[in-house]
């Protein structure tokens, strides 16, 4: 499954065998933006965290790194598909508790997703 609304995109399978230097490179070109430490830092994080926590589920998935709303321009963290669940995962890297912001961007993503079907690729 390729996506271009994506910085990254693979199987969970390649993501997990992919080094994470190669991932964040990947991730890193894709952006078209100037990369500041705090970000570089950040994704660096949450790879090592996806990494960790998705091996169960390595031949069951999709990954996507940054993954632009369909018409809305905003930019999801990460998105995994497990089967036929879609998880919508926001870092809050650094952070100590799960604030109330935090949990409504996660909520306004999954409606986003919800409500806006523009990409065939991306309907599953």
């Amino acid at each position: 499954m390729s996506i271009d609304r994506a910085y990254y995109s693979s199987s969970l399978s390649s993501f997990l065998s992919t080094s994470p230097d190669s991932v964040l490179g990947e991730v890193a070109r894709n952006s078209g933006f100037a990369i500041e430490l705090g970000q570089r830092d950040a994704w660096v994080k949450q790879i090592k965290v996806l990494r960790e926590q998705l091996m169960p589920w390595a031949s069951q998935g999709h990954l996507f790194f940054e993954f632009v709303v369909p018409r809305m321009g905003r930019r999801i963290d990460v998105l995994v598909i497990i089967k036929h669940a879609v998880f919508v995962i926001e870092f809050k890297v650094g952070e100590s508790t799960f604030t109330r912001a935090a949990l409504d961007q996660v909520w306004d993503y999954a409606l986003d997703l919800k409500n806006f079907r523009a990409c065939p690729n991306f309907c599953v």
